[in-house]
């Protein structure tokens, strides 16, 4: 878990065990990832706000969502504020790891390979969000 920081939002382990799922918990807080094309949100493309699964923060507007083809739910941009970004070099790979900036709970990763007119594709795990409809 991305523990340098001093999030906002604080938990034990208990305290997250408690609150999510083996597989939220295993995303969030131990920087899994599901598997592609799994996700429950990855072709959902209601009108509203993607929240942090572990502490309901707003993340990421319906508006930013496209389909990037990857398997997993992507943006183009996240809210203001939303995300912190750490620079990860795990799996022999240089990313840009994406965290909750209130809880610090994974997200997934950014790239600069997106579609849009950001040219930024925010790969994101299903189980690391949850769907608020307007």
């Amino acid at each position: 878990m991305s523990s340098s920081k001093n999030f906002p939002i604080k938990k034990s382990e208990t305290e997250w065990r408690n609150k999510l799922n083996d597989e939220e918990f295993r995303i969030l807080r131990q920087k899994g990832t599901e598997y592609p094309f799994t996700g429950k949100y990855n072709d959902h493309f209601d009108k509203g706000v993607y929240k942090c699964k572990g502490c309901d923060s707003p993340l990421y507007r319906s508006e930013y969502k496209f389909d990037s083809s990857c398997g997993w739910p992507s943006y183009d941009q996240a809210l203001p504020g939303a995300l912190l970004f750490i620079k990860d070099t795990s799996h022999d790979m240089i990313r840009t790891e994406i965290v909750c900036a209130k809880c610090g709970g994974h997200q997934g990763h950014v790239f600069n390979d997106g579609t849009t007119t950001t040219g930024q594709r925010y790969c994101v795990n299903s189980a690391s969000i949850h769907f608020d409809g307007e």
